[in-house]
């Protein structure tokens, strides 16, 4: 008998395609993270307001959310169920966080926070638009945190109130009374001309992008991931 061809993962419905992560479909698998790696990154980042911390609660929740695909329903979207957890890992890790600087803190050690400094030698077009970044990112990072995460993903992530309320946990309307008080403490903070820039910042694409997903495919367990059929499409 002569072997079907293999679908394309991305004409897959969501729950197709969680099935077909969860049968070892490494295409899927990179169809899934290169399509989240950003938004899940934002998410982590604005729990965490650590570039390097956001990374690491991204890769664990993926973790998490691959060993559990075979449990995704389809009540809500993919990407929705893949933000919450990544959602949640986040908080876990800040909470955990927090803990170990209280404990940290009671025993008179100082924390500092990192800073990265941009490079000295690039270009001042360069420079700026990283000046300007990084102001953007401080005026999102100072909001109090249950505003911050409502933002990010709704302003800079457009997801829908639906899907953020889904994502968090929360209701529809708290999610609304979050980010118009969010917007209007970022109103006070920034300037007219550099609001409008706050959809470039928080960068996690290219060879970010394509990094974590390389180590996400690295840390799952082994699958034989060769040839391992997709669902087929309904029709």
């Amino acid at each position: 008998m002569t072997a079907q061809p293999r679908p394309d993962p991305s004409a897959l419905s969501d729950v197709q395609l969680a099935a077909a992560c969860a049968s070892g479909d490494r295409d899927a698998v990179r169809l899934v993270t290169a399509a989240n790696n950003q938004r899940l990154f934002r998410a982590a980042w604005s729990v965490l307001k650590d570039r390097g911390e956001a990374e690491e609660a991204v890769q664990a929740g993926y973790l998490k959310a691959f060993a559990a695909m075979d449990s995704f329903a389809g009540r809500a979207s993919l990407s929705t169920w893949l933000t919450r957890i990544v959602v949640n890992e986040a908080l876990m890790r800040r909470r955990a966080a927090l803990r170990r600087r209280a404990h940290l803190e009671a025993e008179g050690v100082m924390i500092l926070d990192k800073y990265r400094e941009a490079d000295p030698d690039a270009p001042d077009a360069i420079l700026a638009r990283e000046q300007l970044r990084r102001l953007l990112e401080r005026a999102v990072a100072d909001l109090p945190q249950a505003f911050r995460t409502v933002f990010v993903l709704r302003q800079i992530e457009g997801l829908s109130v639906d899907d953020t309320a889904e994502a968090l946990g929360l209701a529809v309307a708290t999610v609304k009374t979050r980010l118009l008080r969010a917007r209007r403490k970022l109103q006070a903070a920034l300037a007219p001309d550099v609001r409008t820039a706050l959809d470039g910042s928080f960068p996690f694409a290219g060879a970010d992008c394509a990094a974590l997903t390389e180590r996400i495919l690295a840390a799952l367990p082994p699958r034989s991931w060769s040839g391992a059929p997709s669902p087929q499409r309904s029709p």
